[in-house]
């Protein structure tokens, strides 16, 4: 019995690690969710008791303290994109669909998946033991900037927890990351050429790669910062606080956002290519620009690294330094306005079919959108500078990093949970859901967008102390109304969930009439090798609707591996 659960704990089929991420992302994005909903209350009833909470905060009857939301704040950003988002889009959806869409077995490395989630799962054991060691848990923001990260101002374990937990997630998303890609470029299934890939396997290749490349460059940053914490170094300590001349805390500054600015397009690009194949899926159309949207993603992962100094614009970068950047900051957004121009140009004229995927997939669009536009008023210095310290900024990288990535994972979900668990989710539940969830979405981060445009600053406990801001408290009262709307329609999510993997009906073997190997060539779920025999791909990922295969099979679509109609390969 204990070999067994061994076994079930370790296991390197990547279908049980895809599912052990995803139950891990879920919890911790409850857990993000209810950070946020603190955070919001607030904003909107300043130094109140927040009901239910006395029994955790009994100095204050439960209202937040100063310090308290201090702790909020830091936690739900670090918890949201390390220990949620992250791991669902690569550690759920990506370890499930990677191999399976390119026709592969498995991983190359099928054990480095396996050490790839228990380092993810003791990162996040190490967050939840932090609020129970004396002075409470990590304090210093998301970024954790020195100084406020050295002991000094954050004395106490919980912040040198947090640091060995960043690390710990470094580590996983490093080995996934390596894994991603030497599967892509080794394992692909006879006639898996690299223009007959689904866009999505293309997000994650990419995504994979900008670990590879930039997550030991955090891991480097997050080291430092553990040594200055526990060994008495001095890499980011300087002035009065130094000890025989110290370091340069602005270091890790750009040490952070050298990973962090690709961090963005590490989480939107398998978001990105989600969205190309799912516009393309429920238009019953082939891709508009199949390749030139593929070469878009890598234009876009090939500059994320030279832009990142835009979040330094007001750190005293170098005015011949903040022009150039600011200039590859608006090029970047060329290759997404390409992408952009594809996707509506394969939904124009095409027969759409409005199914929980397709619903996310446009809302995705729609709030990247928005979250892209409000972003170039932020690349450019000018603009920056009055509008870096607001809350202009926490709306729009809620609406890049937070709302688009997390209605692509919810798309991914409704669209793969059939082929991951065999059962098939309730369609009308899935698209209350979505619904709900884009509205409020723009909702709260676009009122978020409104506050910051008045002049409201971030970080701020109680804003209202400030005269000149005391006549937003109406708007963050509503954008806390529509946020805790946000957090009810989760339930239906949930609900969704809960009652499927209970009682839910079995799926169809291929519910959505696509002709990807992983809906056409394997079973629902799928056996631990994937195929019972190793696929032979003939053509690409988006071939319906063609005149030729209607004629010969009677239906709109043709399976990547399926035998050839009127001798068309693609």
């Amino acid at each position: 019995m204990r070999a067994s659960w061994v076994r079930a704990l370790w296991t390197t089929d990547h279908k049980q690690v895809a599912r052990q991420y995803l139950w891990g992302g879920l919890g911790f994005l409850l857990l993000g969710g209810l950070l946020a909903l603190l955070i919001r209350w607030q904003w909107a009833w300043p130094g109140q008791p927040v009901p239910g909470l006395a029994w955790a905060l009994p100095e204050s009857r439960g209202a937040l303290t100063p310090p308290t939301y201090t702790v909020l704040f830091t936690l739900h950003g670090l918890v949201m994109i390390f220990f949620a988002v992250t791991p669902l889009l690569f550690g759920a959806l990506g370890h499930f669909v990677l191999p399976l869409a390119i026709g592969a077995r498995g991983f190359a490395f099928p054990r480095l998946s396996a050490a790839g989630f228990w380092a993810y799962a003791v990162g996040g054991a190490l967050v939840l033991a932090s609020f129970a060691v004396r002075l409470g848990p990590a304090s210093a923001g998301w970024t954790s900037y020195p100084p406020l990260a050295t002991p000094a101002f954050t004395p106490g374990v919980g912040q040198t927890l947090m640091t060995v937990a960043i690390l710990c997630v470094g580590v996983s998303a490093f080995s996934y990351g390596l894994n991603f890609v030497v599967t892509v470029v080794r394992c692909r299934a006879p006639g898996m050429t690299w223009g007959r890939m689904p866009l999505v396997v293309w997000g994650l290749f990419y995504g994979a790669v900008l670990n590879v490349l930039f997550v030991p460059v955090l891991a480097a940053a997050t080291l430092l910062l553990l040594l200055d914490r526990v060994a008495g170094t001095q890499f980011f300590i300087a002035g009065a606080a130094a000890v025989g001349g110290g370091g340069d805390p602005i270091v890790y500054q750009h040490l952070f956002w050298l990973f962090g600015h690709p961090e963005v397009y590490i989480l939107i690009l398998p978001a990105w290519g989600m969205v190309g194949d799912f516009v393309a899926y429920f238009s019953r159309k082939p891709a508009h620009g199949y390749r030139l949207t593929a070469g878009a993603m890598g234009a876009v992962t090939a500059m994320s690294g030279l832009v990142y100094a835009h979040h330094l614009f007001t750190s005293g970068l170098s005015p011949v330094l903040g022009r150039a950047f600011m200039v590859l900051t608006l090029l970047i957004s060329l290759p997404a306005e390409v992408m952009f121009l594809n996707w509506l140009m394969t939904l124009w004229r095409g027969s759409v079919r409005l199914t929980s995927p397709m619903l996310a997939a446009l809302a995705t669009m729609v709030v990247f959108g928005l979250g892209g536009i409000t972003g170039l008023a932020l690349g450019a210095v000018a603009t920056d500078v009055p509008l870096h310290g607001t809350m202009w900024v926490v709306g729009h990288f809620h609406l890049t990093m937070g709302a688009a990535s997390f209605l692509a994972v919810f798309a991914g979900l409704y669209f793969w949970f059939p082929k991951m668990y065999g059962r098939a989710l309730h369609e009308g539940l899935a698209k209350a859901h979505v619904l709900a969830s884009a509205v409020l979405f723009v909702g709260v981060f676009g009122g978020q967008l409104a506050a910051g445009y008045a002049g409201q600053l971030r970080r701020l406990y109680d804003p209202y102390q400030y005269t000149y801001l005391k006549h937003l408290l109406p708007l963050n009262q509503w954008t806390t109304g529509c946020a805790f709307l946000l957090g009810a329609a989760q339930l239906l999510f949930v609900g969704n969930l809960v009652w499927t993997l209970w009682r839910g009906r079995a799926a169809e073997p291929n519910p959505w009439s696509v002709g990807t190997l992983e809906w056409t060539c394997a079973t629902s779920p799928p056996a631990p090798d994937n195929y019972a025999t190793e696929p032979v791909v003939l053509r690409g990922p988006h071939v319906l609707s063609q005149p030729d295969v209607q004629q010969q099979l009677g239906r709109d679509w043709i399976g990547q591996a399926e035998a050839a109609v009127l001798g068309g390969t693609e």
